[in-house]
């Protein structure tokens, strides 16, 4: 980390009550010519968040959804064309009940509620998993959202929802093995810009940078084959704490990483 951007960060620090001013800070000292083309981001720590003040663990996944609004409104102001959301693995079905069924609540609403805003705005939606398990009633709301917001160009907001990395891979690997054997492409044909079009994300660039809150050091089965060059930020903050400063942070941090793709 350079001399100026420690200066700067310890500058935006001491504004912390004034978080117009700290977020302006933040944003003048950016290299515009290098903003990360697509963001994914590891939404952890909502049950915590909750933990720490008494409240039950669904009203983290609640306080959380303010902090997606926060993100889409930084990026879209930084022109980043690709932001991804683990909202839901595949893991995540094995919780309590209860807060399985809270969060499957909330994506109902989000979806419903936001959808005109981000349609209005000119943002793609899309969402990516397995929705085997997934209720009917929030299946067609997500086509819905997907086909009513198709055509959109600013910014593409991926969900990843009853999402897992090696079922992606696992189910691509079928896939292909499938369309080799009714003979539609050979073995030999094969490589990896072929294999990534059995991908969820086969219509969309690989991370360049990944944040993942709360402070876990993992990606926890999330977009494994898609982040072979990602540069990865953790931070403590727990996601509904998550602000505008924290994201601008990221993004500086990865301005000073020297992005070399296994070249010298």
């Amino acid at each position: 980390m350079t001399n100026k951007l420690k200066f700067t960060l310890k500058l935006s620090s001491l504004l912390s009550n004034f978080p117009k001013l700290q977020t302006k800070l933040l944003i003048d000292s950016l290299d515009k010519n290098n903003i990360p083309n697509h963001v994914a981001i590891v939404m952890d720590g909502n049950g915590r968040w909750a933990k720490k003040r008494g409240l039950p663990r669904i009203k983290g996944h609640i306080e959380g959804t303010k902090s997606i609004k926060r993100v889409l409104e930084i990026a879209y102001d930084l022109n980043i064309k690709y932001i991804t959301l683990f909202a839901l693995s595949q893991e995540n079905w094995d919780r309590p009940k209860q807060e399985v069924d809270g969060i499957l609540k909330i994506i109902r609403k989000s979806l419903h509620d936001e959808l005109n805003q981000l349609n209005e705005k000119g943002i793609k939606v899309f969402i990516i998993g397995n929705f085997e398990r997934v209720p009917e009633d929030i299946i067609k709301t997500i086509k819905n959202v997907q086909k009513t917001t198709k055509s959109n160009e600013k910014m593409n907001f991926c969900i990843a929802f009853s999402y897992g990395g090696r079922e992606e891979i696992t189910q691509a690997a079928k896939n292909l093995a499938k369309d080799v054997l009714e003979g539609k492409i050979k073995i030999h044909d094969i490589e990896e810009n072929i294999f990534r079009n059995y991908l969820y994300t086969k219509d969309i660039p690989d991370p360049d940078l990944l944040i993942r809150t709360s402070g876990e050091i993992r990606i926890s089965n999330f977009l494994l084959w898609q982040m072979a060059y990602t540069e990865f930020v953790f931070t403590p903050v727990l996601w509904p704490d998550f602000n505008k400063y924290h994201f601008l942070k990221a993004i500086l941090e990865y301005q000073v990483r020297e992005r070399r793709f296994g070249l010298v």
